[in-house]
């Protein structure tokens, strides 16, 4: 992975493909009130407030994958998304040469991405899109056999059913062809509605932007059918900003962002040069 800077840098070329999501913190804030210490100073009251770090990646033709961009927000809503992209396209970015946008289901961002990118497809992530409907199991009319026979607890019965309905879930995007997923998802939706109503509606809602994937090359569909690039990252974030709690202020919260990102960015480095 390569990692441009998030400063003023001009982009040359524009990606067929972004990955687009958000990543929170916690960050100290001063507010309007005073305190005063124990030495009779006053200072400015400061309080933790969550903000979030919206990031932008691109996947190239061949596979590579560059974060391009990345800044601090409040919210992710339609307004922080539009501003965001609207940074993008100072630096360089050109709208109609993006073909996909691939993100999870953050509320605001689909209406932007057909505002911003008229020509790009919108993918939403699998995986977000496969636990979203596991949130929803009723476990209703459970079996309390296994493969085998044996009598399970209700307990193991439950997680037979979540095992279950998870690994045909994935299967349809296993599919080598759009036809064979659209095909994949009504025999899912047959064989599953009566046994879970809510986890398969919630599923076959808006199933098409889970299909997006399949307008690209093969080689890319491990690749743009997920937001999971980008989430390896911010679980790496994650870890140290649990370990820090709150950052003292905005700007240490993006340089702890950009040092797991130039982090990453040497060990992709050691395992490509080991490979070759």
């Amino acid at each position: 992975m390569r990692v441009t800077s998030s400063g003023t840098a001009w982009y040359e070329e524009t990606p067929p493909i972004l990955i687009v999501d958000g990543v929170w913190a916690s960050v100290q804030c001063s507010s309007e009130d005073f305190w005063e210490d124990q030495a009779g100073h006053i200072r400015k009251l400061r309080h933790a407030e969550d903000r979030v770090i919206l990031v932008a990646m691109a996947v190239w033709p061949d596979g590579t994958q560059t974060v391009l961009h990345y800044e601090m927000a409040t919210q992710e809503s339609e307004a922080a998304w539009s501003l965001f992209f609207a940074h993008l396209w100072q630096r360089g970015l050109q709208p109609y040469s993006v073909k996909l946008i691939v993100s999870d289901g953050t509320t605001g961002l689909p209406k932007v991405i057909r505002a911003l990118f008229p020509l790009a497809k919108h993918q939403c992530c699998i995986t977000h899109k496969v636990r979203a409907m596991l949130r929803h199991l009723g476990y209703g009319q459970l079996s309390y056999l296994d493969a085998q026979g044996q009598e399970l607890s209700l307990p193991e019965a439950k997680k037979q059913r979540y095992a279950q309905i998870q690994h045909d879930a994935y299967a349809i995007y296993k599919a080598p062809t759009w036809e064979g997923a659209v095909i994949s998802f009504l025999v899912f939706e047959r064989k599953w509605t009566d046994l879970e109503p809510d986890a398969v509606r919630t599923f076959i809602n808006d199933a098409a932007l889970t299909l997006s994937f399949y307008h690209f090359d093969e080689s890319l569909h491990s690749l743009i059918r997920t937001s999971n690039a980008i989430e390896r990252l911010f679980r790496e974030f994650r870890t140290k900003a649990d370990d820090i709690g709150a950052f003292p202020n905005e700007e240490s919260c993006l340089a702890i962002f950009f040092l797991v990102l130039r982090r990453d960015h040497a060990k992709h480095d050691r395992f490509k040069n080991h490979g070759e």
